[in-house]
């Protein structure tokens, strides 16, 4: 095989966001100095490493936007560009919360472009999303799903032991929310509480007549992993009964390929439609100081296969040095092209 990228996708950008459109892969992530948003493009998930990078948002000098720019997502709903993030205020300091740990103090606010190209026009902010309660907020995705947008992101209750659950919403536009969130999975099991009790960056998959929502829990090393829920795509979305959720994690650190803390994922795909799993991941388990500002979470990408009964083979992450799908080169999940 020759004229093969190799994983990782993007260096340094955790949190990685991937929307294929018009031919093009759009991509975006967190900025490891946290104080901007920053925009690529390729025709080839191979080619963003080597893309041109644009700011096309930076944080406030102070103010609640000015620290700490976390997960930016970028997708196309309608005939407009929207990215949604976390921000939090220059004194972001962590904040005492009853029943839990300190916290940070992020909220999830959008921006918009109407523009038919990202990397013109003029990115607007939108403001912050109204999530229904003040208190720590991140990582917010949205899917278009039968005509309806939702809204899924992470948010501390105050009655729930730990740092963030997962809720989903209606929209009534791409940066208000029409009717009120409903929590679909908090920390329970113990694969999610190593660390810190965490659901978050949730990711949705629609295929072959259901839902899958990913997300990710504990503390962002070695322990980092995703879970999934599932729906039928005709059941009532925003009914908890309607999503089971899987009791142990689907996408682990796996020693043996040298990759750890895989997890904060998103999905698209190749030309043909093929879904593909985008996530972060580090290639050590060691870190100095905090890991809040160790850069080396990189963007991975690798195809996501189902099985005869329509249910994802999450697999393992695949090692470095193992080519990035394309429409020509599709890695299995043991990582070998096929």
């Amino acid at each position: 095989m020759t004229d093969v990228g190799v994983n990782p996708i993007v260096l340094q950008r955790a949190d990685p966001s991937v929307l294929r459109h018009g031919g093009q892969y759009y991509f975006t992530g967190s900025y490891p100095a946290y104080d901007r948003i920053v925009l690529r493009r390729a025709e080839r998930l191979e080619d963003l490493q080597a893309a041109e990078e644009v700011t096309i948002w930076s944080a406030h000098a102070d103010g609640p936007q000015s620290h700490l720019i976390w997960a930016p997502e970028i997708h196309r709903v309608g005939d407009a560009w929207y990215v949604y993030y976390a921000a939090a205020p220059n004194d972001h300091g962590t904040v005492d919360v009853p029943g839990t740990a300190e916290t940070f103090n992020h909220r999830v606010y959008v921006l918009e472009n109407t523009a038919d190209d990202p990397f013109e026009g003029q990115w607007i902010e939108r403001g912050q999303v109204d999530t229904g309660w003040e208190s720590f907020a991140l990582d917010a995705t949205s899917a278009v799903i039968d005509g309806t947008q939702y809204l899924v992101w992470a948010q501390q209750a105050f009655d729930v032991r730990g740092h963030s659950n997962i809720y989903i919403a209606p929209m009534a536009d791409p940066w208000t929310l029409a009717g009120p969130a409903v929590e679909l999975t908090r920390p329970e099991f113990d694969w999610e509480v190593k660390g810190f009790w965490v659901n978050e960056g949730p990711s949705v998959l629609v295929r072959g007549g259901r839902v899958f929502l990913t997300y990710s829990g504990a503390a962002t090393g070695i322990d980092y992993a995703m879970g999934v829920l599932t729906a039928d795509v005709s059941s009532d979305l925003l009914d908890p009964a309607s999503w089971t959720k899987s009791p142990e994690p689907v996408f682990v650190s796996d020693p043996a390929v040298g990759q750890y803390g895989p997890g904060h994922n998103s999905f698209t795909e190749l030309p043909d439609g093929t879904p593909v799993l985008v996530y972060h991941a580090r290639s050590y388990t060691h870190i100095e100081g905090d890991p809040l500002w160790d850069p080396n979470r990189h963007a991975r990408a690798q195809v996501l296969p189902f099985d005869a009964d329509g249910n994802p083979v999450w697999g393992t992450p695949v090692p470095d040095t193992r080519p990035v799908p394309t429409s020509t080169a599709v890695l299995s999940p043991a990582g070998d092209p096929q």
